[in-house]
């Protein structure tokens, strides 16, 4: 076992690994695309055309329409692309990881300035 292997995941993370790149390739393709404002505006038109187009399962389509970040993750989604649906959102990195500590922003934010203090 090396010293990335955890048997203990830590709690609001989901290990990306081969099957799940595989399990999330149309939906990370889709994220990815989203750096293209053509793509943001054809998206907005028709999401659900738009997650077809990219092959999306029938689950991360219902992510999708629920704007579930975490189901997302689950879904076999890079946070690095998800992040990119999330800015559809207009949630950024702290808003992401409020939601997967299960923390209000105001929460999560205190906690990341105490732990950068070194009080934390």
């Amino acid at each position: 076992m090396s010293e990335y292997d955890s048997e203990q995941p830590i709690p609001g993370t989901y290990l990306f690994n081969g099957h799940m790149a595989k399990k999330g390739y149309g939906l990370n393709k889709m994220c990815f695309s989203f750096n293209e404002q053509s793509a943001r505006d054809e998206f907005n038109q028709d999401p659900d055309a738009y997650c077809v187009k990219f092959g999306l399962t029938e689950r991360q389509i219902k992510a999708i329409r629920e704007r579930n970040i975490i189901a997302l993750l689950k879904e076999g989604g890079s946070i690095y692309y998800v992040a990119k649906f999330a800015g559809l959102l207009k949630l950024n990195m702290q808003d992401i990881g409020a939601i997967q500590s299960g923390q209000s922003l105001d929460a999560f934010n205190a906690m990341l300035k105490k732990r950068g203090s070194g009080e934390g």
